[in-house]
């Protein structure tokens, strides 16, 4: 997968940057689903939101400690996570995308998956910056956290999709909030 680092590029296909006034909207409805936004590079101040019922937060340190294992599990994450929007959500595949700190987008997964090889503006794995990808209303989605290295999958039908694949290979951190055994 190709993702892109100068944000000076043109938009991949799928990708439309939001207004400010839409991106604040989305992050004023996203602290207020998620009990707050309390970003931090220290364990105490982790998780960064109050992580709902039903979801699952994955670990995403790397084992292999390569870079090589890096770029693969990151890879494989984005990849299986657009398999889950698309099919999932084939009636509608559009996702609001916030960035921390960055331009917000709407994300149709669709039109990027169709693309031959489309750039990721803002991947699904969290490498330097707090990524969302969530339905409008954030009862679907996933955060990611750069520092806590981990992924939220949140929802019914992502966490019975996406959730489920992706706990075939990666460790479980939470469930629902509370720290698996």
């Amino acid at each position: 997968m190709r993702y892109t680092l100068d944000f000076g590029n043109p938009l991949p296909p799928g990708w439309a940057e939001l207004t400010e006034d839409d991106r604040q909207r989305h992050w004023t409805a996203f602290t207020d689903r998620f009990g707050g936004f309390r970003p931090g590079v220290t364990p105490e101040s982790w998780p960064a939101v109050a992580e709902p019922t039903p979801s699952v937060t994955f670990d995403l340190t790397n084992p292999g400690g390569t870079p090589a294992s890096w770029s693969a599990r990151f890879d494989a994450v984005n990849a299986e996570a657009l398999r889950c929007f698309v099919t999932e959500f084939a009636d509608d595949p559009t996702f609001v995308v916030l960035d921390w700190q960055h331009p917000g987008y709407s994300f149709d997964a669709a039109t990027h998956a169709a693309t031959p090889d489309a750039e990721w503006r803002v991947p699904v794995y969290p490498n330097g910056d707090y990524y969302i990808f969530a339905r409008e209303g954030f009862a679907e989605g996933t955060f990611g956290h750069p520092w806590e290295q981990t992924l939220c999958v949140f929802g019914e039908r992502l966490v019975a999709t996406l959730g489920r694949t992706l706990a075939t290979w990666l460790p479980q951190k939470r469930i629902n909030g509370q720290q698996c055994q």
